[in-house]
This record gives C-alpha cells, sequence and structure tokens, in this order.
C-alpha cells in the first residue's frame, strides 16, 4: 500500500473517531498520536536520516576535537566524545521533532487538518495528540542511541535508565512543541525547515550541547542561562553522569525548568488552535 493510500485511510479512521468521541478528548488524541506514529515508522527514509545525521555528527565531530578538548569537571579522564554524546541525544530528538510536527503542514495541505478543526473535539486535542506523537519517536530513538553510549565511555545501566526516562519524556515534549509553534502558522515544508534550522541550530549549538558554556556575566553566559535547549541537553547530561559531575538537584531543576517550558509550549499551541484562522 502506498503512502497516499496510508494517509487516506489512517484520516478516515480518525475522521470517524472524532466525530463519535463526544468531546471526549483521549480517543482522538490517541488517534492522531497513532496515526503520527504509524506514519513515520512507514518512512524509513525519515528514521536513517534522524538517526544517522547526529551519528556521524557525533563521530567526525567527536574525534575532531577530541584531542583538544579539556574540561576541568570531568577530569582527565574526561573525553570530547563523552561530552558530546548528551548533545547529540539532544540532537536526535530535535531532528525527530523537525520530522514528526512537519505532518501539521502535510495534513493541512491534504484536508486533514481542516476536518478535525470543524470536529466538537477540545481545542487541546490537536497539539497533545501531535506532541505525544513526536515525543514517542524522539523518546524512542533517543534510547536507542543509548546503546552506543559505551563507546563514549558512559555506563548505561538500571539507574541511568530509570533518570533518562523521565528527561527524554520532558525533553522530547518540549522539543515537539518548539516544532509545532513554528509548524502551525506555516503552508510551505520547505519555508518551515529553513526556519527550524535557522531558528533551532542554534539554540542548540549554544546550549552548552557542543562546548562548555562560559561562567561569569558575559553575552555568551545569559544565552546559555535563557535558552531553553539547555536544560534539556543538561537533564540528559545529569541522567547519564549524575554522582560523578553533577548533583539530584541539579538533575531535578534541568527537569522543571523543561517541565515547565513544554507546559509553556503546549499552552500557547492550544492558544494558537483556538483562535480562529482564515486558512483553515
Amino acid at each position: 500500500m502506498n503512502q497516499q493510500s496510508d494517509t487516506r485511510n489512517l484520516q478516515s479512521v480518525t475522521c470517524d473517531l472524532l466525530p463519535h468521541s463526544g468531546g471526549l478528548l483521549w480517543i482522538p488524541v490517541h488517534a492522531l498520536w497513532w496515526r503520527d506514529v504509524v506514519r513515520f515508522l512507514r518512512q524509513r527514509n525519515r528514521i536513517v536520516s534522524a538517526l544517522a545525521t547526529p551519528l556521524i555528527f557525533w563521530l567526525l565531530v567527536g574525534f575532531g576535537f577530541n584531542p583538544s578538548f579539556h574540561n576541568p569537571e570531568m577530569g582527565a579522564s574526561g573525553t570530547y566524545l563523552t561530552y558530546f554524546f548528551p548533545g547529540t541525544i539532544t540532537l536526535i530528538m530535535l531532528f525527530t521533532a523537525i520530522f514528526s510536527t512537519v505532518s501539521v503542514i502535510e495534513d493541512r495541505r491534504e484536508g486533514f487538518l481542516q476536518g478535525a478543526l470543524v470536529a466538537p473535539i477540545s481545542a487541546a486535542t490537536i497539539p497533545l495528540g501531535k506532541f505525544l506523537g513526536g515525543m514517542t519517536l524522539a523518546v524512542l530513538q533517543a534510547f536507542f542511541f543509548c546503546l552506543l553510549a559505551p563507546l563514549a565511555g558512559i555506563p548505561i545501566g538500571w539507574w541511568q535508565i530509570v533518570l533518562l526516562f523521565p528527561a527524554f519524556i520532558l525533553v522530547g515534549f518540549s522539543m515537539t512543541g518548539l516544532g509545532f509553534l513554528v509548524a502551525w502558522p506555516m503552508d510551505s515544508t520547505q519555508g518551515f525547515h529553513a526556519v527550524m534550522m535557522t531558528f533551532l541550530m542554534p539554540l542548540w549549538m549554544m546550549s552548552g550541547a557542543l562546548f562548555p558554556m562560559p561562567a561569569g556575566s558575559g553575552w555568551l553566559y545569559w544565552v546559555g542561562l535563557l535558552n531553553p535547549v539547555s536544560y534539556s541537553v543538561s537533564a540528559i547530561r545529569d541522567a547519564l553522569t549524575l554522582g560523578t559531575t553533577t548533583t539530584f538537584s541539579h538533575y531535578l531543576l534541568s527537569l522543571v525548568i523543561t517541565a515547565l517550558f513544554g507546559l509553556f509550549t503546549f499552552s500557547l499551541s492550544v492558544y494558537l488552535v483556538a483562535r480562529p484562522k482564515k486558512n483553515n
């Protein structure tokens, strides 16, 4: 079955569920979530590109900067591959959010989004379904990439998995929120990718993912402090290195700020969906 036929079948099932949900939230949310997950998994090129690009970037940049890298907080045994690993995971989740939220534009072009907007459902249904779909895909790919952690000299045990799980959920939710806010007002996938790369890549690069952000009062320090992606990278790094280079309170602080940012993006997304829009 080709992709267009797949999309039509999923759209038909979702539209059947939405009008009969009686205003319930979770039935249409589940339909939208499952629709995005199935569509992503059936496009293998999206899966490969979301993983392969950050992996190549991690290896090339990691081995390139490793001889000259020195971070006093990591000690003499800390390598750049180790330092860059949490940032690469964040980049994977960022890429996944980009690929998942582009479906907002595709749904509008196919007419599916207009049908969902006129259905008797809550304004939170569409954002929540999209957020959960992007978050699910981001979490799965992040855990898959964690299989390479031993190559970076990072041990992965049950304790790390327990700490990584809430970090991945909150980071995936907030990253998808950023993508949704960019995708919702746009009608062109080309413009969407251009804005995402222009806007989000600098946020990621100045989040402490590529290099330690300087302390003090310089402009780079304030960029890192006010950058929401910084706390996503910090939450993942703290989960991987808790007890060695960080404390549990710092890990919790990163989680709380990431959760607040995710809540902000979700609230703003609900507002945008509820607001009348001529194109819809």
